[in-house]
């Protein structure tokens, strides 16, 4: 009978995998995905958003909406608020009656915070403050919200603007995001005095106090390295500050409030958060709770006044664990392999966790954890569920100095024991990042799609990538271009002594520090590539320091120096300073708005290398998106350049560049 189950379910796939439809490009940037899933606390109600992403064939340029929906106690799914809408920060009422959440729909100047009951009705505007609302919270008793928003700009600047006066103080032209206090008696706005940037906020369970996380200013760089969680009065005076140092994640109450967990960084070095902390209410001392924990969690919630409960990214999978942190015994609620999770919701009385988890068979969708029962909820896209699903497998090897790396190899369709493939290196950014085994499919990396045209995509976790831990989370630093890259050329280098890649048909591709990367093995290291895609990345450590916002963290974190104390060591470390030996064919695109990585860098590259005139390169720039591209016709565009590109050098293998025109059919 096994043998019988296992012929029937290949001869089922055989027949699907025939009659699968085509993957496009446009599949791939109109992809849906949820993005919050929340449950009343009895369990009865879930709501959750999803994005859509605009098609930019059909509509007019834009962000994404965000839909509403609600499922409830028959397991039916209702379309709560759908259509041209922007649904975000979802929470229920204390009494469950009401679902709230935060857009600003029409005839509002700001984005307002609104409410509707869960048993139907019309929306009803709650707050328009006189700036955005950007996160909110309630207290127990439901009586109180406390919300965020930017301190109001001085009245007179749009007409001054509207006559000229236009000039930007740098640094210092930006407005502090202050706490306020909505009470839903009498409708009245109390500001917090408190004179630091806050970055989130919430109520200590059974008190009025509030919990934020402040930084000193509103620099990126602050919020990133310099950012504390700070216990207030609601008049904003300081009770306890918790003494943490470097990056922050999330904190959270135990449910009478006695207990404070905060996802943080080891040290100020520590170029991730992920560490796990319970910090004393009392003075705002911390201890891990997890020390030497070779993962890195990302996310936390408690069960009870002792059990907390948290996510955790283990190489390239995820796990779920319920902590007693007074016994310090671990149970497992969901082992690693099975779905990518990604965050969690909240909890119901009973226990059951929403959140958010992906796959290699699917994008994000909401899910039940029932003690260790896992139930999806959601399924977004048609289209995934007609293609033919790539495989995908971890990959492990050893680099030169002997240390093991992971990486995510995703193989053509129809690949036969033995073939010899185009290979695309897709390089994760940060390097504080890494690729799980999930869904890896988007406009930058179109997997399904290339796999859909012959080409394979590996995704090496190379040192510094998280998921393993600090230490080898720190393993790069000090040592750009070093060896964390030659543990992509070992990549490509086991790949090609296994039989897998051709190895002249190789490519290398990524965004920001993935994208230094890919300009890198266009130039120093150009011998191991045949085609290269550099997207939002680096070219000259030593003017990217001087116009990047986060130098701070390039110090702490990455570099462990300033370009002034080894100005030639960031030269040479720099592609440009290797542009005349550069023989990869490379295409450069950037966001002209990009504030962490400078489009200047693209520029460098680009006429340093077009001087020299010995390689094809293209630069294309892209109004109004920053360091990466948010709306859809700006991923479709370079998703298809991205394509073009690779197919030209890789599978053709044709001299010259490709075209520079893409043409679009728009539908009317």
């Amino acid at each position: 009978m096994a043998r019988f189950t296992v012929w029937l379910s290949a001869f089922i796939f055989s027949i699907s995998a025939a009659h699968a439809a085509n993957v496009t490009l446009e599949d791939v940037v109109t992809t849906q995905r949820v993005n919050q899933v929340i449950t009343t606390r009895d369990g009865n109600l879930t709501a959750y958003t999803k994005i859509r992403p605009r098609n930019p064939l059909q509509e007019k340029d834009g962000s994404s909406y965000i839909e509403l929906f609600l499922i409830n106690s028959e397991g039916e799914t209702i379309q709560f608020i759908t259509g041209d809408v922007r649904i975000r920060h979802l929470a229920f009422s204390p009494d469950s009656s009401m679902l709230y959440y935060l857009a600003k729909r029409e005839g509002d100047k700001h984005t307002s915070l609104y409410r509707i009951p869960v048993d139907g009705g019309e929306s009803e505007r709650v707050l328009e403050h006189e700036t955005a609302i950007l996160s909110y919270a309630f207290n127990d008793a439901g009586d109180t919200i406390a919300f965020r928003a930017k301190e109001k700009q001085k009245s007179n600047s749009k007409e001054l603007s509207a006559h000229g006066f236009r000039a930007n103080v740098y640094e210092e032209n930006v407005a502090m995001t202050k706490a306020f206090l909505l009470s839903l008696e009498d409708n009245q706005v109390t500001p917090v005095a408190f004179d630091e940037q806050v970055h989130s906020l919430s109520f200590r369970p059974g008190t009025n106090q509030l919990l934020v996380r402040a930084a000193p200013s509103a620099r990126v760089d602050d919020n990133l390295m310099s950012s504390q969680y700070v216990l207030l009065n609601q008049d904003g005076s300081e009770v306890v500050r918790m003494q943490t140092e470097g990056k922050l994640g999330n904190a959270a109450f135990s449910k009478d409030g006695s207990r404070l967990a905060i996802v943080g960084a080891e040290d100020k070095h520590d170029p991730a958060r992920g560490r796990l902390f319970l910090a004393s209410l009392r003075d705002g001392s911390v201890q891990q709770l997890l020390p030497n924990f070779l993962g890195h969690v990302q996310d936390i919630l408690w069960q009870d006044n002792d059990t907390l409960v948290w996510l955790a990214a283990v190489n390239t999978e995820t796990t779920i664990v319920q902590h007693n942190v007074r016994t310090n015994q671990q149970t497992t609620l969901l082992p690693t392999g099975k779905v990518n999770a990604l965050s969690f919701g909240n909890m119901a009385s009973d226990g059951t966790i929403t959140l958010l988890a992906n796959s290699p068979a699917h994008p994000n969708e909401a899910f039940t954890l029932r003690g260790t029962e896992l139930t999806r909820l959601t399924d977004s896209n048609a289209w995934v569920r007609n293609a033919q699903q790539p495989r995908s497998e971890v990959i492990t090897y050893q680099a030169r100095d002997g240390l093991e790396i992971e990486g995510i190899l995703v193989y053509p369709l129809n690949y036969r024991e033995g073939q010899q493939v185009p290979v695309i290196m897709a390089i994760h950014g940060g390097p504080e990042s890494h690729i799980r085994h999930g869904w890896n499919d988007r406009y930058s990396t179109p997997t399904w799609y290339m796999a859909q045209e012959g080409f394979a995509t590996f995704f090496p976790n190379y040192r510094g990538s998280t998921g393993r831990g600090v230490e080898f989370s720190k393993l790069s630093q000090n040592d750009y271009a070093g060896k964390e890259f030659d543990d992509i050329v070992d990549a490509k280098k086991h790949l090609v002594a296994i039989g897998f890649a051709d190895e002249d048909r190789v490519g290398i591709t990524g965004g920001s520090y993935g994208g230094y990367a890919s300009a890198w093995g266009a130039t120093k290291e150009t011998e191991h590539f045949a085609a290269s895609v550099m997207f939002v990345g680096i070219s000259n450590n030593l003017s990217k320091f001087g116009t990047t916002d986060i130098p701070n963290e390039m110090n702490l974190v990455h570099a462990r120096s300033y370009p002034w104390d080894k100005w030639m060591w960031y030269l040479e470390r720099s592609p440009i300073y290797w542009a005349e030996q550069g023989r990869t064919p490379i295409l450069i695109m950037h966001g002209e708005e990009d504030t962490r990585v400078h489009p200047s860098q693209s520029m460098e590259l680009y006429r340093y290398l077009k001087v020299h005139g010995n390689v094809p390169v293209r630069l294309v720039t892209y109004p109004g998106e920053g360091h990466g591209n948010k709306r859809s016709a700006a991923q479709l565009d370079y998703a298809y350049r991205m394509e073009r590109w690779m197919k030209w050098y890789l599978q053709d293998q044709k001299e010259g560049q490709p075209p520079h025109e893409l043409e679009f059919a728009i539908s009317k």
